[in-house]
């Protein structure tokens, strides 16, 4: 795959996985609400990638933009992790705007730390 994109399954079911628990909700739920088969979810999570009716479904349901989890190889990169982390950090009505910088300075360090092992 070296020598062209591809779409981060994995990633994508993570960034699915917390959306589920933030709102407390079992797959079966997700299935439901997202109108996609449970079936499609458990292949999610055994790695493999969703066909496109599924994934749209599932980003629209989740608030997701498939691009995000595009890893490119040619052309513009995606966004740093790190300030896409930020981002929604930020965005997070839960945290105060002091607690959101706490927690991003606490994934920049971890993440660079990580980078370099």
């Amino acid at each position: 795959m070296a020598d062209r994109g591809w779409f981060d399954a994995g990633a994508f079911f993570a960034a699915l996985d917390t959306e589920r628990a933030r709102r407390n909700l079992l797959w079966k739920d997700v299935a439901a609400q997202a109108n996609v088969s449970q079936s499609t979810l458990t292949r999610l999570a055994q790695g493999k990638r969703p066909d496109v009716d599924s994934l749209a479904a599932l980003v629209d349901w989740a608030g997701l933009r498939a691009d995000d989890f595009v890893v490119r190889v040619h052309g513009k990169p995606n966004a740093d992790s790190v300030a896409m982390i930020s981002t929604y950090l930020r965005a997070d009505r839960n945290l105060s705007p002091q607690a959101a910088d706490a927690m991003e300075k606490v994934v920049r360090a971890t993440y660079q730390a990580l980078r370099e092992a």
